[in-house]
């Protein structure tokens, strides 16, 4: 818990422990954490069949050192983060950690599955959509290209567009004080932000003409053009900050995070799938986890899904 829910590192906690008369070396809570991994990854792949039976999926990831063996030194892995949208009932994150950002480890994830994936532009997620995936994309990545634009260039042009922006993103703040479901955001983005998109849209359009390709202007522009696919779909939201809001605080800040290897890696992420899983569900993570750990040797394989942050129920 100490490592993944109070974010210190290791050599932080020996030094805890050795103050208060305990001689625990860091080699041996590196075990034990890595201990935990192993025998929580089963309810890691029952967790991951439950997330892909999804419609929509966010995808998201965020670059973690990982040190490379026998040169002492560090390179850039990453940490994949992929998880239901804030509307789901169970809401589920399941992390992965790879070596690389190649968009062959998303492809691996998700396998066959074929829903509707929130994420931002980035090229990894391409050949997705060639094999079925459809693109939701993130109104809020589109909206931070036309914020640096206008930082960066004073552009009028970006100021319309953040002007446009805005307006649709009240609209779904008016949905979720309302706490609508899906049938009532769809019916209310049909009211009041189609409108909108359309102007957004045909603003687009007529501004991507005066542009030239490639330049700083035309990049926002052809991404955003699609991304009112959300307005017709009340399961879909606007934009992919929930995801991205569940993957930072993972990992802390300038605690000396870092994966010793890329095993290390992927034991770290099956702990902290389960972890951020059960705060998500309102349980207690240290409970949660000190009481599956317990009963995962003797749980029947039939009774794994018990055990899952959305089902589980502690023993009384």
């Amino acid at each position: 818990m100490a490592k993944f829910a109070d974010h210190q590192p290791l050599y932080r906690q020996e030094g805890i422990f050795e103050r208060a008369g305990l001689a625990i070396p860091r080699s041996r809570l590196a075990e034990w954490s890595g201990t935990s991994g192993v025998r929580l990854e089963p309810l890691w792949w029952a967790q991951k069949d439950h997330l892909l039976r999804r419609t929509v999926v966010h995808a998201d990831e965020i670059p973690v050192p990982m040190l490379k063996p026998g040169l002492g030194h560090t390179h850039r892995a990453y940490l994949g983060s992929y998880g239901t949208t804030e509307y789901d009932p169970a809401p589920i994150v399941v992390y992965e950690f790879a070596e690389s950002r190649r968009g062959q480890h998303a492809r691996t994830f998700l396998g066959d599955w074929a829903g509707m994936l929130v994420c931002d532009d980035y090229i990894g997620y391409k050949a997705l959509f060639e094999k079925g995936v459809i693109e939701a994309g993130c109104m809020a990545h589109a909206r931070r290209k036309f914020d640096e634009l206008y930082s960066n260039h004073r552009s009028e042009l970006a100021a319309e567009a953040l002007e446009l922006f805005g307006k649709l993103y009240q609209v779904e703040r008016e949905a979720r004080e309302q706490n609508l479901d899906a049938i009532g955001r769809a019916r209310l983005r049909q009211e009041r932000a189609r409108p909108i998109a359309d102007l957004l849209h045909e603003w687009l359009i007529a501004h991507r003409l005066k542009v030239p390709d490639g330049s700083a202007s035309a990049k926002p522009i052809d991404y955003s053009r699609k991304l009112i696919r959300y307005i017709d779909d009340g399961n879909l939201p606007i934009d992919n900050n929930w995801m991205e809001n569940r993957i930072r605080p993972v990992l802390g800040r300038s605690n000396g995070r870092f994966a010793g290897s890329l095993r290390a890696g992927k034991r770290a992420a099956v702990i902290m799938s389960m972890m951020q899983s059960a705060k998500l569900n309102g349980h207690d993570p240290y409970g949660y986890l000190a009481d599956v750990l317990e009963r995962l040797p003797t749980q029947p394989a039939r009774q794994l899904d018990e055990l899952l942050p959305h089902h589980w129920q502690p023993r009384r």
